[in-house]
């Protein structure tokens, strides 16, 4: 049977779509749109890899543990290498924060630019060897004194983010991205080997239908959690009750909940008082994404693009999604607050 889709000659890929946007900010130097070039290079790679990582016997555990006591798979490691090579031949970057390091990077001299990037190469890593969607989380930051490059200049708080991202690794390959003017998405397309604009200036619904979050934990939870949880159960004004969803992968759960409205939620337990997830590469690049699209991100006690790092890996509560969803949760903390 032959194919009768016409064949698109103007398509808009991801490398045009952020040259145009480059070309429209005033005083552009070029040096972003490079290294949003690096990074999608870096992407495309990791997705070829994960593509056939059963088949090149890449499953498995590398033997370590990273700096936040995950086990390390090899293709986490594959990933990192990945990431930190193309960015640092971008010369577009000057310290460069990775989940699977314990200090920052410091890009050589020689290929020094002005960027700092936080990254997780290889998000929900431990659902790898049974194939469910995994991603790459990243965060763009400019450096911000003339001082030597260090640590210290990757801790600013997510509100300095100049663009941000994510690639989802699921039944085709997508990266969301946003430069602060809204979000956009765009897929692989295997053949061309180009990310093409399939999703413009993403909006997350004001209310969703769906909740999601680890509920193994319950027994940790504190009473305001447990309270929200039980009202989207069990609805006091006779509505129907929400689904629960939840893939255990970060990206993926983020994905459905800007994709289709609702509200993801890593809250602070009696396990993990600070949370679980990382504040610099996994928090801020998705607070970011979601209040782009319109929606909302919070620790529970203040938005987390508002949180002043103090640490590389520091760990915060998460939750976000659709704006009326969290408000909710967020009355729910303050009626327990008052209470106690």
């Amino acid at each position: 049977m032959s194919d009768k889709t016409p064949f698109e000659t103007d398509m808009l890929t991801l490398t045009r779509f952020v040259m145009e946007k480059g070309r429209r900010v005033k005083g552009a130097t070029g040096e972003l749109t490079q290294l949003l070039n690096s990074m999608l290079t870096a992407i495309k790679a990791i997705s070829s890899a994960v593509r056939k990582a059963g088949l090149a016997h890449m499953f498995g555990i590398a033997g370590t543990v990273n700096v936040t006591g995950d086990e390390v798979k090899k293709l986490d490691v594959l990933s990192n290498s990945l990431v930190i090579n193309m960015l640092q031949s971008s010369y577009s970057t000057c310290v460069l924060v990775t989940e699977e390091n314990k200090e920052a990077i410091i890009t050589p001299k020689e290929k020094r630019g002005k960027y700092v990037v936080c990254f997780d190469p290889l998000d929900g890593s431990s659902n790898i060897d049974c194939l469910a969607p995994i991603g790459t989380i990243f965060a763009i930051y400019k450096k911000e004194t003339d001082n030597e490059p260090s640590e210290k200049d990757a801790l600013q708080p997510g509100r300095n983010i100049v663009a941000a991202g994510y690639a989802l690794y699921g039944s085709a390959t997508l990266v969301a991205l946003s430069t602060g003017q809204g979000v956009d998405c765009f897929m692989l397309d295997p053949a061309l080997g180009e990310f093409i604009l399939v999703d413009r200036d993403v909006k997350i619904k004001k209310k969703g239908k769906v909740y999601s979050l680890n509920e193994g934990y319950a027994k940790y939870f504190d009473p305001a959690m447990t309270e929200y949880l039980q009202k989207k159960k069990f609805p006091e004004d006779g509505s129907s009750p929400y689904g629960a969803r939840y893939v255990g992968s970060m990206v993926a759960d983020v994905h459905r909940t800007l994709m289709y409205g609702g509200i993801f939620m890593y809250p602070a337990n009696q396990k993990s008082p600070k949370g679980k997830l990382r504040l610099l590469y996994e928090c801020n690049p998705m607070a970011f994404i979601i209040e782009q699209a319109g929606g909302v991100a919070t620790t529970g006690t203040e938005a987390v693009l508002d949180v002043k790092p103090e640490g590389i890996h520091q760990r915060v509560p998460l939750i976000l999604g659709s704006p009326d969803d969290v408000q909710e949760y967020l009355a729910c903390v303050q009626k327990h607050q008052k209470s106690s």
